[in-house]
């Protein structure tokens, strides 16, 4: 493990935070272990997740997409676990790039484990928000359920880079204290673990939601289980754009923050929302290996 300092910076999309890691070479090494010890809130900088910013041709999981994407964010959930794709995430990513001088404003293609995004960040004059091309919803079959306490509720299996069930509730307070993970069933659809959002109406096309992300607990925000919702929302209401030739926008409400989603009838999922970086600076290398 490296001896010499890292330089990081802290950012959040909606509250979902992060610890970003700026290595273009891809020269830092970042175990589980140390991820975890970054992402830690007592004792280490805190964050729902890790953004190891790294240009796609240094990276092996993103070479392929070198001529797409220049750079690959390589996420890592709060545990140290590797996550295939965050919304939120792609979003302060492309920001942490615009503020550091290496893109401008307007479109920008950042690959991912779930495949390449299309990005595009708005004029500082246009409220500065960042939509993100997230790509079409996969939609498996079969039933599934999920559960929390002594309340089961039916959910809709929706995969947007990484799996999501949507669960319709008649009471946020209802999914519990969400420390712990969601049960589901059968265990056979989500194998690796899944993302459970529990959603309530607000208004025609306005609901809100909860979430636990698998490796990270209950977070602020979740820019894909916002999309996994949206999708799953439209199939409920009729408002499929498939079906009806139209795109649907829906606002959705989380604890950190508002982000809009858009589904076109070309399947093509959009989310739109803010970006912010709180801070910046070193982390002591005598943390990061103590002596023995």
């Amino acid at each position: 493990m490296s001896n010499s300092p890292i330089a990081f910076l802290k950012g959040h999309g909606t509250e979902n935070d992060f610890v970003i890691v700026p290595d273009p070479d891809n020269s830092i090494d970042l175990p589980p272990s140390l991820v975890a010890k970054l992402c830690d809130r007592r004792a280490g900088i805190g964050g729902d997740g890790l953004l190891h910013v790294v240009r796609s041709a240094e990276h092996p999981e993103a070479r392929a997409a070198a001529g797409t994407a220049e750079w690959f964010m390589d996420y890592r959930n709060a545990d140290g676990s590797i996550a295939e794709m965050c919304g939120n995430g792609v979003r302060v990513f492309a920001h942490y790039l615009q503020r550091a001088g290496l893109v401008g404003e307007g479109d920008l293609a950042v690959a991912t484990r779930g495949g390449v995004k299309r990005v595009h960040i708005a004029k500082a004059e246009a409220g500065g928000d960042i939509t993100v091309s997230m790509g079409r919803a996969l939609l498996p079959g079969g039933d599934v359920t999920v559960s929390a306490g002594a309340r089961e509720w039916p959910a809709r299996n929706v995969n947007m880079g990484n799996p999501h069930a949507v669960a319709f509730v008649d009471d946020l307070d209802h999914a519990g204290d969400l420390f712990t993970a969601p049960s589901f069933s059968p265990a056979s659809a989500y194998p690796e673990g899944v993302n459970v959002e529990f959603v309530v109406d607000r208004g025609p096309r306005h609901v809100a939601m909860r979430v636990h992300e698998g490796g990270s607990g209950e977070t602020r925000s979740c820019g894909t289980g916002a999309c996994a919702l949206a999708v799953a929302a439209a199939r409920r209401d009729g408002t499929d754009p498939a079906v009806t030739g139209e795109p649907v926008t829906y606002t959705v409400d989380l604890p950190g923050g508002r982000l809009v989603i858009t589904e076109q009838p070309d399947g093509a999922v959009e989310m739109t929302g803010p970006a912010v970086i709180v801070a910046e600076g070193t982390v002591d290398p005598d943390w990061i290996t103590p002596a023995p």
